[in-house]
């Protein structure tokens, strides 16, 4: 039986997505939860799992192409049993990789066709094989076999198809297969040179320059065309035009509205954190601590959590729907990452609750899972407060625009040596500057102004952290 899989709701109430590249192809063969496409949409890189099991007989978009929800994006033949089954409605939501591992359905759950979001493939279960594409498949489409493009990959991605010899998926975070997909290059035709066999930024540029597919460089085919989000250059190369899509374009929509809808204030503070680094310092030479990365951010993330207990203006917001100032009871604290998609504010849920290990660790594993394009939509929706920590990039301080909905958030400036007024006397000390935005319809002055000396004191003297804890 025909089954059409239409492109979900991704738990975001956003109209659309950007499909980032499948992992099938028309023909082959998938199992119930196997990855079928990974998409992109104004918040995060989710990947897409199978809905049944069966034969992929029709992918209606291609890589690049941005796809309305709802509309068509793939086509199963289904067994009869599994076709039956999936008519059950139900919600379907976009699955994390996370929760697709930590999901195990039930015995009796297996043949039941997943409706996106709920749950994985048993653990153990034999992977499916899928079948293997041969050398006119990987080779680009258009006029003809594009020599430089096969002559430059590795033996084995170039083999003509053998039914006993499934083809796996090549191994690659996600910036990377975007990185490749501009450049118009498959990645089964990529070698990775590290021991680990995962293929990095590095191995596609090395892949494309042997093939000309780096900017600027002539192209192995003639006549190829560049791929759907990829930078376009005008005549002569005097601009360079860019689609505006994905995070970028939601972070730019989010900005404005800010801007203009919520009044900004900010207001600044430089503070003596001589004693919070010599804390720091300390934690280094602790073996208890080792693997926890504890620095000034996640000091400056429990200085938020305790001074928000005392200025709780600072953790609300303003429901214009509603005519009413939600306040929270919880602090969902949003950490700004910069990454190769854009920016993105994915939050610590329930900060309030976690020690200061907690929080490092926790800041660590949001940063890094940012970075490899990984941020699960849930981890982007809920934030109360937000810190952005513009030292990394030895800038002193600036003027934070706040994230839609909340009423807060903190700039952290670098630490830099300087002289300063110790004790009476001038010496050298550990010197930083934050800057505070806060709503001015939720905050007035006076309130801001002492949720920022707060927790500039806890930066001046940790110790402080006993008295408002």
């Amino acid at each position: 039986m025909i089954q059409e899989f239409l492109l979900p709701d991704l738990g975001e109430g956003l109209p659309e997505a950007e499909l980032v590249q499948w992992t099938v192809a028309e023909g082959d063969e998938v199992a119930l939860n196997q990855t079928i496409a990974e998409v992109e949409t104004a918040k995060a890189v989710v990947e897409l799992p199978s809905p049944f099991a069966g034969i992929v007989r029709t992918l209606h978009a291609q890589a690049g192409d941005v796809v309305q929800v709802g509309a068509p994006l793939i086509t199963f033949d289904v067994a009869g049993a599994e076709a039956s089954a999936a008519s059950a409605p139900a919600e379907a939501v976009a699955s994390t990789p996370t929760e697709k591992a930590d999901a195990v359905p039930a015995p009796e759950e297996k043949a039941q066709p997943n409706l996106v979001g709920y749950g994985a493939a048993p653990r153990g279960s034999a992977r499916p094989r899928r079948r293997a594409r041969s050398v006119a498949a990987l080779a680009p489409t258009g006029g003809g076999t594009d020599t430089a493009v096969l002559e430059a990959a590795p033996h084995d991605a170039i083999r003509v198809a053998e039914p006993e010899r499934p083809l796996e998926r090549p191994r690659s975070t996600p910036p990377v297969r975007r990185f490749a997909k501009d450049l118009g290059i498959d990645l089964a035709l990529v070698e990775a040179s590290g021991a680990s066999g995962i293929i990095t930024r590095a191995d596609v540029e090395a892949y494309a320059a042997r093939v000309g597919r780096l900017p600027g460089a002539e192209p192995a085919m003639a006549g190829a065309a560049p791929a759907a989000s990829a930078p376009r250059r005008e005549a002569g190369e005097r601009t360079t035009r860019t689609p505006i899509r994905g995070v970028r374009k939601h972070t730019a929509e989010a900005m404005v509205r800010s801007a203009f809808t919520a009044p900004h204030v900010t207001t600044f503070l430089t503070v003596d954190v001589t004693a919070t680094t010599e804390l720091i310092e300390s934690f280094k030479a602790d073996r208890s601590l080792q693997g926890h990365k504890i620095g000034v951010l996640a000091v400056a993330a429990k200085a938020v959590c305790l001074a928000l207990r005392k200025h709780p203006e600072l953790n609300s917001k303003w429901d214009e729907a509603a005519g009413e100032i939600v306040e929270h009871h919880y602090v969902n604290i949003g950490i700004a990452a910069a990454t190769g998609r854009g920016l993105v504010v994915p939050n610590i849920k329930d900060a309030q609750d976690m020690s200061l290990v907690e929080l490092a660790d926790a800041i660590r594993d949001l940063a890094e899972t940012a970075r490899a394009g990984k941020t699960a939509p849930a981890d982007m929706m809920g934030g109360t407060f937000s810190i952005t920590n513009v030292g990394v990039f030895g800038v002193d301080a600036g003027t934070p625009i706040l994230n839609p909905g909340e009423a807060g958030i903190l700039a952290v400036g670098a630490v830099r040596r300087q002289p300063w007024e110790h004790r009476g006397e001038i010496a050298l000390r550990d010197v930083m500057t934050l800057a505070l935005s806060f709503d001015h319809r939720l905050v007035d002055g006076e309130q801001g102004s002492k949720f920022l000396v707060d927790v500039g004191d806890v930066l001046r003297e940790p110790g402080r952290a006993m008295l408002l804890g």
